[in-house]
């Protein structure tokens, strides 16, 4: 899947995500001047000019009061949803204009609650799912949400589509959950309603708009809990309210808006649930092409080793990169006074690592997000095996100031490989720790330091692999860098039987790795180096 890692990695998830809504906006004018939908191509592009205007507008004006700068992409992707949510309106038709009314309204309460439904600065809800909610409330506009992407002759761009940015955010998982869920409960309610058995099979994606909320709704960053087995409880949860038929007091809660809401409900009560402040407080050079950046947390902030934070970084002339990424931490939890992250400018750096290297001592960065799954196990005993590429050692640094801080006797084998001796990022801390580190570069450092050993300048191979780590089917294998780089060491690993491989994938930059030979690319998914 490398070329789809270079496709989906050029660019932010923020982006990719609007860029996707706007083919799909696109495709449903075209299909109407076709006539192969009923909705009116005027209809489309009037709905969607103001659910546009009204939740950009209302956003700047909120950003306004609160003293924080607009996100303009995020307003976009919520205008945009809207559109897919409510029935497109004829301006010739009748009501126009109280159902125009109803959907800059819902634009209004959408971005209204980015900042009032909000906890020490994060978001609880799906600002869409919050207008949508509110606006089926309201007598005028009740039979409003309609979710009208839900035909045959949309599903395929919104099925390629939004497996695009399931596989650039990695939530694919959590997306099939949902779908199947969603599948099986639907021929449980409705396949004994003696409606056709080919028309029941075909009714969650025909009628329910379940891939389209699955890819662009559920899988909505800021709303999701930290980790993947919460996150899969969260699909099924949101699954059972989405499909099953009850309501409450007469109203009908069988709505996808509804089972969103629940759903980050349950989601904030697993997640960092509230903002997050962070003081800068300098930089180091680790390598010529590579920085470490350290900032000083307002508030203590709960994090376990291995794990990354979204930062954003408001800046004049921002590049398609947008203005929020995701990181790995390179400091422990133990290191409660500080947060350190690695970041890697071998390539034209994006606007925001410029803006990032150009903070000065004092300057505040906000955080929103903490996630990630690439933990240690729980058991000390279990044998490890750590593989980066490049920068990819950052969360490795993060796992072994841990290890070391907290006192635990584990067993670990590093397998570093990098571009040149020079470009041996934390060389010096890792050679501290101690730990031994199996190295892949092009020449060795001199002095070699003791406990490391050179293996040449690579491919790594399964006779080297064998030769390296003659015990590596007794090892839990853990493998970060460039998603080309993981996707051929983890097939490797796998295939020399390690006792279990987990990944952790990095975006935004093309160093080339010695350990294995793979066309170098700006991958994807959910961090950056």
């Amino acid at each position: 899947m490398q070329w789809l890692d270079r496709i989906t990695g050029t660019i932010t998830m923020y982006r990719l995500v609007l860029i996707c809504l706007i083919a799909i906006a696109i495709e449903t004018v075209l299909l109407s001047l076709t006539g192969v939908i009923f909705q009116p191509w005027l209809a489309i592009i009037a709905t969607g000019l103001v659910a546009l205007v009204f939740t950009n507008a209302s956003n700047w004006v909120f950003a306004k009061l609160f003293r924080v700068k607009p996100h303009t992409e995020s307003s976009f992707i919520t205008g945009l949803l809207l559109l897919f949510i409510f029935e497109p309106v004829d301006p010739l038709g009748d009501n126009a204009l109280l159902k125009f009314a109803g959907i800059a309204l819902a634009g209004i309460i959408a971005s209204a609650s980015k900042y009032l439904l909000a906890w020490h600065g994060r978001h609880i809800f799906n600002p869409a799912a919050v207008g949508a909610f509110v606006i089926t409330l309201i007598t005028p506009f009740g039979d409003f949400a309609a979710w009208w992407l839900a035909t045959a002759w949309l599903l395929p761009v919104t099925f390629v589509l939004g497996f695009a940015v399931l596989y650039r955010t990695r939530r694919y998982l959590m997306a099939i959950v949902f779908v199947v869920a969603v599948f099986f409960l639907t021929f449980w309610v409705y396949g004994g309603n003696g409606a056709p058995l080919a028309q029941t099979l075909v009714e969650p994606f025909t009628t329910f708009s379940t891939i389209f909320f699955a890819a662009f709704m559920l899988s909505e960053p800021l709303t999701m809990p930290p980790h993947r087995w919460q996150q899969l409880i969260e699909a099924l949860l949101v699954a059972i309210v989405f499909t099953l038929p009850f309501s409450i007091g007469g109203f009908s809660t069988t709505t996808p808006q509804f089972a969103l809401l629940i759903g980050n409900l349950f989601a904030f009560f697993f997640g960092q649930r509230r903002g997050i402040r962070l003081d800068f407080i300098g930089k180091e050079k680790l390598t010529p092409t590579s920085w470490e950046l350290s900032f000083r947390p307002q508030r203590p902030v709960r994090f376990r080793a291995g794990q990354y934070m979204e930062l954003t970084i408001p800046h004049a002339k921002s590049d398609i990169r947008g203005l929020r990424r995701m990181f790995s931490i390179a400091s422990a939890p133990v290191e409660s006074d500080v947060i350190r992250f690695g970041i890697n400018t071998a390539e034209r750096s994006s606007s925001l690592k410029t803006a990032l290297l150009a903070l000065e001592p004092g300057e505040i960065v906000s955080g929103t997000a903490i996630g990630g799954d690439f933990l240690l196990p729980k058991e000390v005993t279990r044998r490890l095996l750590f593989v980066a590429g490049g920068i990819g050692i950052t969360p490795f640094m993060s796992h072994l100031e841990q290890i070391a801080g907290s006192g635990e006797n584990r067993d670990v084998v590093v397998l570093y490989s990098a571009s040149s001796a020079e470009e041996l990022a934390y060389s010096q801390r890792l050679k501290a720790l101690g730990n031994p580190v199996l190295l892949l570069a092009p020449s060795a450092p001199k002095p070699l330091p003791k406990n490391w050993t050179y293996l040449g300048h690579g491919p790594l191979t399964p006779e080297l692999l064998a030769s390296a780590v003659p015990d590596v089917k007794s090892r839990a294998a853990y493998v970060s860098g460039p998603p080309a780089f993981v996707h051929v060491v983890r097939a490797m690993l796998r295939k020399a039987q390690a006792q279990s491989v987990r990944t952790d994938f990095f975006s935004g930059y093309t160093a080339k790795s010695t350990l294995v030979r793979y066309q170098a690319a700006e991958p994807t998914p959910e961090k950056v180096s």
